[in-house]
């Protein structure tokens, strides 16, 4: 049965209150810290579990990624096509959900920052639109395509030709690297904090990872929404990437567009596991994707 979006984020709104009630005590027993929902083990090399926080109140959502799974690749896809040949603007602006479909991607989170051109059609209004021109802020590589030389020095999650993953800054890319993704900051630095002096809580979308690059973490904390999921702090996200055990961590494009979303098993749709703050999928510039091969495509 088809699910429209406005029922899918009632369901889910419906969901995390329960277990927002249930941190308080008002369904049951009452919780130190927190419930997580039920963890899920949807593919190969992949665990999905969320959290429900009370004091403050907080939604995380996490995948834990084996990266030494032998059928799990890590992509970087941009939206739609580059709308204007040698001009400025790289792609054009996409829901993550529509980029896995269309990569036959099993996961999902939205990319770097962006900007939009505000002269084509449907760019100007209050959300990003699907189909706007756009280009990300920093470098960008897919399948060792160069779509994006970036400028200035950003971190960056980069997965060289051989296989490896790192997270390092970035000014241009490597004639090595063969998926490059950027974010703002870096969170994490060999196992210590970055202190950025930001304190605002808001969406956020992180990537991690640990000391030996075997075990990757992305994490989406939900935000904006009063009573129910306050956001993060640079900070506290660092702190949370620090207690899954990430020594390096980076920032990538948070607020609306941050999204979190797996493929149903055996399906080619996506359920998107938290509640943008937009109440809808925000369509972005690109993507960070992950492939198991032992997918079955309906």
């Amino acid at each position: 049965m088809a699910i429209d979006q406005p029922m899918l984020t009632s369901f889910r709104s419906i969901r995390c209150f329960a277990i927002w009630c249930a941190g308080f005590g008002l369904l049951g027993s009452p919780l130190a810290r927190a419930d997580s929902l039920t963890t899920e083990h949807p593919f190969p090399g992949v665990v999905l579990y969320s959290e429900v926080r009370t004091n403050p109140p907080q939604c995380l959502f996490v995948a834990e990624i084996d990266l030494t799974t032998p059928q799990l690749r890590l992509h970087v896809a941009p939206g739609g096509a580059d709308p204007d040949g040698s001009g400025p603007w790289q792609t054009t602006l996409m829901r993550p959900t529509q980029i896995a479909m269309r990569e036959k991607f099993d996961l999902v989170v939205n990319g770097d920052f962006f900007k939009i051109c505000r002269t084509n059609p449907g760019a100007g209004t209050p959300l990003p639109r699907h189909e706007v021109w756009a280009a990300v802020s920093g470098p960008a590589v897919s399948a060792g395509k160069v779509w994006s030389a970036g400028s200035g020095i950003r971190p960056a999650l980069v997965v060289d030709r051989a296989g490896r993953t790192r997270i390092r800054p970035a000014r241009q890319p490597e004639p090595d690297d063969w998926e490059l993704l950027s974010g703002n900051v870096l969170l994490v630095h060999d196992g210590k904090i970055v202190r950025h002096d930001n304190p605002a809580r808001h969406p956020r979308t992180a990537a991690g990872l640990n000391r030996p690059a075997t075990r990757m973490i992305l994490l989406v904390v939900d935000g904006r929404k009063p009573g129910l999921a306050t956001g993060m702090s640079y900070t506290e996200l660092a702190q949370e990437l620090l207690a899954r055990g990430c020594t390096e961590g980076l920032n990538l494009d948070g607020g609306g567009s941050s999204v979190l979303a797996v493929r149903e098993p055996d399906q080619n749709t996506f359920r998107i596991l938290n509640q943008p703050s937009d109440g809808r999928e925000r369509a972005v510039a690109n993507v960070l994707g992950i492939r198991v091969s032992s997918r079955k495509d309906p």
